[in-house]
């Protein structure tokens, strides 16, 4: 059957959205409406007629609405093959008559643990009845069509629905009992067992939109946000302005907003990220001038790259970003002179995030690999007491250096090494297979920065240096040295820390170890 005509309805939703204008087009169309509980009485106040699922079963819904569906008569009526003998006559031999469509929406489970509910209160609002009724209608898409999304209610006050539809809302039916179950299981194991890692991880997720392609022309992409309970970050951003995000846009974008969020009860602080590594952070008496210090740090890569800030948006610093071309701003909303200079530029993207996220928040983040997925806490490890393991104290400014190049090196590809003077990165050395070469990288770097500023020297002179990792030997210390640099926070933990800390007093640094690295592969 490809068209079929809808005869009785079958209405029990949680969210009443749409639900009377439903009723009210399929009850025009001369459609029979079937209701329980809370939707049949939303539908009689619109003045309807509704037929109460009591008054089809021949039983009272019971056990405080815990049971009112869960009957043959209705699942009888959903599951019959329509064109198949033996099921019409156990249909007529029962008295039960056919479900053409049914339209359920669950119990607001996972808004119920959002919310801090106790546990009690989480339980019984575990759908048993609706999921029942979806999975059933589904199953039997030849002839019964199951709605679970409000958004699709339109498609069906013509009073009739077509094959492609009913397999169309088949599949939307299912992935939404799938995600539904997935929430049960999740809290059931994370909360109410406390289990790191269950046997089964599921996590339901929702497309929010396809991308041109991924991080390659030849690959295909799209965005997916968690179902329920993930926190609102880039995804959730609200485009102002400019083309379509890509793959790479969302990836980098991403970046810059975790870096930016580590100084959200800080100074203004501006972040410039190129291929998901910072390029420029810098903080400031104002965001304009952290920006112009961000983008010192390094003037080449900064062209193209992504901006991110932790204050709103104003004129002059939007009129400083314009200077050269710029992917994508995010911040946590702009003011109107920042949106009319941007609006100058079409294709710069503006994104607004309003809150920004809390580096502390807990959470999982998830790797594929040939064959499987890594698992693994977020790192939302913070700076605790600093130990001093050499014979000069760091100054008050130097400390303040190494918690500034610690912060941005954790946001940095390992192995990472970081200098930092005055609140402004100085040089990043990035993902290099040795931690030497990422000092040498690093030193380079900002000795080009100051050549192309006009500088006397670069702001390595004097500046903290940060490596996410252990000296495993004292030459990538010895490089810092050279650079200039004359105070080193790392985690400390190797077995040549005594060489490592020997070296850093024969040049006068003062050193200072975390107990806790950041490896960023």
């Amino acid at each position: 059957m490809d068209q079929v005509k809808i005869s009785r309805a079958l209405l029990s939703v949680s969210d009443k959205s749409g639900i009377v204008e439903l009723g009210q087009a399929l009850a025009a169309q001369g459609v029979e409406l079937v209701s329980t509980g809370g939707t049949a009485k939303a539908l009689r106040d619109a003045g309807l007629e509704v037929r109460d699922i009591s008054d089809l079963t021949g039983f009272p819904e019971m056990m405080d609405g815990r049971v009112k569906t869960l009957h043959p008569k209705v699942h009888g009526g959903l599951l019959a093959v329509r064109g198949n003998a033996e099921h019409v006559a156990a249909m007529d031999a029962h008295d039960i008559g056919a479900i053409d469509l049914v339209v359920v929406n669950l119990y607001p489970f996972a808004q119920t643990v959002a919310r801090g509910a106790g546990r009690e209160e989480v339980i019984e609002n575990i759908d048993i009845g609706g999921p029942s009724m979806v999975r059933s209608a589904a199953k039997n898409h030849e002839s019964v069509a199951i709605l679970t999304d409000p958004a699709d209610y339109p498609l069906v006050f013509g009073g009739e629905t077509s094959l492609d539809q009913r397999r169309k809302f088949a599949a939307k039916a299912y992935a939404a009992t799938a995600a539904y179950d997935a929430a049960i299981a999740g809290w059931f194991a994370h909360v109410d067992q406390g289990e790191r890692f269950p046997a089964s991880v599921v996590v339901p997720m929702i497309k929010q939109s396809e991308l041109r392609y991924g991080e390659n022309p030849h690959q295909i992409a799209a965005l997916y946000t968690q179902a329920a309970g993930g926190v609102n970050g880039i995804a959730q951003a609200r485009q102002v302005q400019g083309k379509e995000l890509s793959y790479n846009n969302y990836n980098d974008a991403d970046a810059a907003l975790e870096l930016v969020s580590e100084f959200r009860d800080g100074p203004p602080t501006v972040v410039i990220v190129k291929h998901a590594n910072p390029c420029g952070v810098a903080t400031g008496a104002t965001l304009v001038e952290a920006y112009e210090a961000a983008f010192a740090c390094d003037t080449v890569s900064a062209f193209g790259g992504i901006i991110a800030v932790n204050r709103p948006l104003d004129g002059p610093t939007a009129e400083a970003i314009s200077g050269i071309f710029t992917e994508v701003v995010a911040a946590p909303d702009a003011d109107d002179a920042a949106r009319a200079v941007f609006a100058r530029k079409k294709n710069l993207r503006l994104l607004l995030t309003g809150d920004l996220p809390d580096p502390a928040r807990r959470g999982r983040t998830m790797k594929s690999i040939a064959g499987g997925f890594l698992i693994q806490s977020r790192d939302n490890g913070a700076l605790g007491d600093l130990k001093i393991v050499t014979k000069r104290q760091p100054t008050e400014q130097e400390l303040a250096d190494c918690r500034f190049a610690w912060t941005v090196a954790k946001h940095v590809k390992s192995n990472a090494i970081v200098y930092a003077r005055d609140g402004a990165i100085a040089g990043i050395g990035a993902g290099q297979m040795n931690r030497l070469e990422s000092a040498r990288i690093a030193a380079w770097k900002a000795k080009d920065a100051a050549e192309k500023a006009g500088w006397d020297q670069p702001r390595t002179i004097g500046s903290a240096v940060a490596s996410d990792a252990f000296f495993p030997f004292a030459d990538g210390l010895l490089a810092a040295v050279e650079a200039g640099a004359t105070a080193v926070i790392q985690p400390g933990g190797s077995i040549r820390d005594d060489e490592v800390i020997a070296a850093a007093d024969e040049a006068g640094l003062a050193m200072v170890f975390t107990g806790i690295r950041h490896f960023r592969h």
